[in-house]
């Protein structure tokens, strides 16, 4: 078991379960990684989502859509799933509606 104090929420942890056996289909620590990483990758473009509105005069969900397309192309490094987290995500950071 690793001594990694992280919480992990809910929302994201149900990205890695099989839903019929409630158990992770990684390891925790693969878990933890990918959490990390989609974390960053929010608090990263809190900034980026509030500049791409201010500059583009761009509406709330105009800059989610945005964000998300930029999140599921092949160089964004993350999964379908793991690109819905950091909208939903970003989304709560900005209290903007997901």
């Amino acid at each position: 078991m690793s001594d990694n104090q992280i919480l992990i929420p809910p929302s994201f942890l149900e990205l890695f379960m099989d839903p019929a056996k409630r158990k992770l289909l990684v390891s925790h620590d693969e878990v933890i990684a990918r959490y990390e990483w989609c974390e960053d990758m929010t608090n990263m473009l809190t900034e980026t989502a509030k500049e791409v509105q201010f500059s583009l005069g761009l509406s709330e969900e105009a800059v989610m859509e945005r964000m998300a397309l930029g999140l599921q192309s092949p160089q964004a490094a993350c999964t379908e799933q793991e690109a819905g987290w950091v909208c939903l995500r970003l989304a709560e950071l900005l209290n903007w509606s997901a």
